[in-house]
């Protein structure tokens, strides 16, 4: 169509030249010469309404093209580690979710005094791959499955309505305890949870739950949930009962300056009629050496506890790139009568303190912690240097409340009831918000149980993606 133009435009300025040459001077041309000047120039003036219909009529067609297209893909797409799909309403969302752990422990476990020798091994410590979204604006979703270790294993699996002041959650997910716990691992500023977290069993249930966090500055929580972990369900006929509720206040919250205090509670009655032996419907409390996955047990009590009552608080501040973090919590556990007389008290506490070097800054919402935005992330050509966090950590966790009566009871006995006093040391290396490469080097202290006086101390190190 352009060339067709450029060839009109010049006939017409041939044409021109030829009248002006005519008009100044040139010898007259031969009345059948000036006929056919004359012919050429109405056959150009009808080829150039031609071509401007031709290009009215393309400009019109595309516009109802581009007009066609947006009515019938109606999406937006989005990256925020991997695409996110909506609906230009926000009707509809879909995103795929997951993450990759691999980590490596090299372990020395006091063989001498604990009889357990020592680990170097790496394993996948979460393989996970999930789906999560929105349906008609108000119905949230998530699931999501973990495929380390020897099988798989559901995590997060859960229904939300989000249509009231609170939402409404039903299905898999974290009962409301402990800051550590309530936030993704994705976003922990040490590889593992402190000890209390696993000792006192603080992980998903099925259940339904009621949480508000309309309001940037306080969050409420509470829920009821069964008893055993989904995937130990099937050994028990009967789920058992679990009560929680957390409340978290946060009376500043501004960007890079976060004062957070929380506290949380839950009781929890043991399930019935175990298919299996005698004991092993009721609780134990146990936590691995060092706070690295692949340690053994050092501090361990049987199975005793026919119910319990946890309760925790928390507290954090965040001034620009330093953070302090603590929690204190404290489980009551009502042995069961046939093993003991006995009712002990087991605590568990931590502090931690972390830095960034290269200036980025802990995000906080909702009463927790979240993904780190580096201001400089790694990548070809960038000379970004990532951010880079140092961090230490104090843990302890006490289960030797009333070892003796439990012994004495005659029907169990607490052998490895003890202490463990853990210290933490972290280095992490954030190449871009969605990577990382994390350092840990810990030591624990045994007290009491036969594994007193056992200092195990380790080394574990993880690359870490997410998406």
């Amino acid at each position: 169509m352009k060339r067709g133009l450029a060839k009109t435009k010049a006939a017409l300025l041939a044409g021109a030249a030829a009248v002006g040459l005519l008009g100044s001077g040139v010898p007259a041309a031969s009345a059948q010469d000036v006929q056919q000047l004359e012919a050429q120039m109405r056959t150009m003036q009808v080829q150039m309404k031609e071509l401007q219909r031709q290009v009215q009529e393309a400009k019109s067609a595309a516009a109802s093209a581009q007009s066609r297209s947006s009515e019938n893909l109606d999406l937006k797409v989005k990256w925020k580690g991997a695409p996110e799909l909506s609906s230009s309403d926000g009707k509809f969302k879909f995103k795929v979710r997951g993450r990759l752990n691999v980590d490596y422990n090299g372990i020395d476990q006091d063989e001498q005094v604990t009889g357990d020798p020592d680990v170097s091994a790496v394993e996948l410590r979460r393989a996970r791959i999930g789906v999560e979204g929105v349906v008609f604006y108000d119905v949230a979703y998530k699931f999501e499955v973990d495929f380390a270790g020897d099988g798989t294993s559901v995590k997060d699996a859960y229904l939300q309505y989000t249509g009231l002041p609170v939402n409404i959650t039903v299905g898999n997910f974290k009962p409301y305890n402990s800051l550590e716990e309530m936030m993704s691992a994705n976003y922990l500023t040490f590889m593992e949870r402190a000890a209390f977290v696993e000792a006192f069993d603080l992980d998903r249930l099925i259940g339904a739950g009621l949480s508000y966090d309309q309001n940037k500055h306080w969050t409420l929580a509470a829920g009821i949930f069964a008893t055993s972990p989904e995937s130990d369900q099937t050994t028990f006929y009967d789920d058992g009962t679990t009560f929680s509720s957390r409340v978290t206040v946060a009376p500043i919250n501004e960007e890079r300056r976060v004062v957070h205090l929380g506290a949380s509670v839950r009781h929890r009655d043991a399930v019935g009629d175990p298919r299996d032996g005698v004991t092993e419907n009721l609780f134990r409390y146990r936590a691995r050496g060092a706070d690295l996955h692949l340690a053994d047990r050092f501090i361990a009590t049987p199975f005793i506890g026919e119910s319990d009552t946890f309760w925790g608080l928390e507290g954090a501040v965040v001034l620009g790139s330093f953070s302090l973090q603590g929690e204190y919590s404290q489980n009551q556990v009502d042995v069961a009568s046939a093993i003991a007389n006995a009712d002990p008290v087991y605590d568990g506490w931590y502090i931690d303190a972390s830095y960034f070097l290269t200036g980025e800054s802990r995000p906080y919402k909702d009463g927790v912690f979240g993904r780190v935005k580096v201001n400089n992330p790694v990548f070809e050509g960038s000379g970004g240097w990532g951010a880079w966090q140092i961090a230490a950590r104090y843990d302890v966790l006490d289960l030797s409340d009333q070892a003796a009566a439990i012994t004495a009871g005659g029907v169990v006995t607490c052998a490895t009831c003890g202490e463990q006093k853990t210290w933490l040391l972290g280095v992490n290396w954030h190449l871009n918000d969605y990577t990382r490469l994390m350092l840990n080097v810990n030591q624990s202290e045994i007290d009491g149980g036969l594994n007193d006086g056992a200092e195990i101390t380790g080394v574990g190190m993880r690359a870490q993606v997410d998406w």
